[in-house]
């Protein structure tokens, strides 16, 4: 986990084996996992599932991001979603997680095989055609991961606000 006096993973002068925009990736990824741990870490396992001031749950925002890395990267790599990713699509994002470390370990696990996935990838497949979804909406293996980086920080962010709400509001019983 980053501590205080470490600097973001992009500044730490690491990956330098995998070329710059599969670094930044990956160090998109790692700090995703730096976050969600600082702040998971900090919740009950009550608060991991609750929603407040009509935000989604902590563990909605992780779900989502693991269920999303996988299907992104599954474009990525040139491939069709199979129905168990549909699956997950429709219903797993929605249903609460039994505690903090399950949640925990599904992102940890998420995390480590996206990194992988994304290592996997060549950089100078950058420009090749992918598509999206069932439209089969174009775009570039560069453009899926800028979007993998991007979507992951997003929703990063919005776990990090549920998590601040709910800490500030302990001991409060708004919903």
């Amino acid at each position: 986990m980053r501590g205080e006096h470490l600097p973001e993973p992009w500044l730490r002068g690491t990956l330098t084996e995998v070329s710059p925009v599969i670094r930044a990736v990956l160090h998109a990824l790692e700090l995703a996992e730096e976050d969600v741990v600082r702040w998971c870490e900090q919740l009950t396992d009550a608060e991991v599932n609750a929603r407040r001031s009509g935000l989604a749950a902590f563990a909605f925002q992780v779900r989502h991001i693991a269920g999303s890395l996988d299907r992104l990267l599954t474009y990525a790599e040139g491939s069709h979603l199979s129905e168990e990713q549909m699956r997950v699509l429709r219903s797993l994002e929605h249903e609460p997680v039994s505690s903090r470390e399950e949640l925990l370990s599904l992102f940890a696990e998420a995390i480590r095989n996206s990194k992988q996935r994304v290592r996997n990838l060549e950089a100078r497949d950058l420009g090749e055609p992918r598509y999206v979804g069932q439209q089969r909406i174009p775009t570039t293996l560069g453009g899926l991961l800028v979007h993998v980086a991007d979507h992951t920080q997003r929703h990063v962010g919005e776990a990090i606000v549920t998590a601040k709400v709910l800490l500030n509001g302990r001991g409060t019983d708004s919903t």
